[in-house]
């Protein structure tokens, strides 16, 4: 029996969510996978977006491939635009479930899922899917976020509780916010031996101008996006409570709270490497 994907995505494809997505390439959100890329591999990137990173390491693998899966078709239309203004003839698109993969047993070299895994009702599953698809020998690779583990400073009461109503949505659409610090037991889970797996964390370090920009990409997703529309659904949130979280984020935005001259937000990421 196939399985198909249960959970919502919790932040949707509204512009303010793709712009922040857009930003992601192979060395700042891959950089953990990059030595253990060779030029002729086949790369499956799972849930690849834009196709920002995906693009990436198309480029890494001259004598190879990748093919980037989305469930969304509409945004491989970004993704294909992107491939074409590159001029890389070794990538590819197409939409699909990473719960139940149409490819053949160990047909990759590398398996590879960026920011997936939080969004999905059985990621252990997703897990095993990847892993079946790997050649032996081959890498299932994934990063995911820490929504817990994020800092900002300055702190401001609302941007709290944006970050506790993110929580609930996130779980309220079958997802785990905190994905990150689960990657160990979810590669244990999905059958790797403690010495295949690499675990790692790394960081998205937003300060000045990148601090500004995730600020007012929130500011909109908090009264745009797929997110609010659930929060509201959901009842934790209403309108105006979610009004008043965008206001807090264009303000932190725009330096209006004290201490915003040096401000900072860190996105906490957990990392792991997994041998076929």
């Amino acid at each position: 029996m196939s399985k198909s994907e249960k959970a919502t995505y919790s932040h949707g494809h509204h512009a303010s969510v793709i712009s922040t997505h857009a930003r992601r390439t192979a060395a700042n959100s891959a950089g953990f996978l990059l030595p253990h890329i060779q030029p002729h591999y086949k790369i499956l990137d799972l849930g690849c977006g834009p196709g920002t990173i995906t693009a990436d390491l198309a480029a890494l693998v001259p004598q190879g491939s990748v093919l980037g899966v989305d469930s969304v078709d509409g945004i491989l239309s970004q993704a294909r635009s992107l491939t074409e203004s590159r001029g890389l003839s070794n990538l590819t698109y197409q939409t699909g479930d990473a719960n139940n993969l149409t490819f053949s047993d160990g047909e990759f070299d590398i398996v590879f899922c960026h920011q997936l895994l939080q969004h999905v009702k059985d990621p252990i599953g997703v897990l095993h899917e990847m892993k079946r698809v790997c050649k032996k020998g081959g890498l299932v690779a994934a990063r995911e976020a820490d929504y817990a583990s994020f800092i900002w400073q300055p702190r401001t009461p609302e941007l709290d509780t944006w970050g506790s109503i993110y929580q609930k949505v996130a779980r309220a659409n079958g997802g785990e916010p905190n994905a990150g610090r689960f990657m160990p037991q979810w590669a244990r889970e999905a059958g790797w031996a403690p010495e295949q797996v690499t675990v790692s964390w790394n960081s998205w370090c937003f300060t000045g101008q990148g601090a500004t920009d995730w600020a007012l990409s929130w500011k909109d997703r908090s009264v745009h996006s797929d997110f609010a529309k659930s929060a509201v659904k959901l009842g934790f949130s209403d309108q105006a409570g979610l009004e008043r979280t965008s206001a807090a984020w264009k303000a932190w935005a725009d330096g209006e709270i004290d201490g915003c001259e040096d401000k900072i937000f860190v996105v906490g990421n957990g990392e792991i490497l997994c041998r076929c």
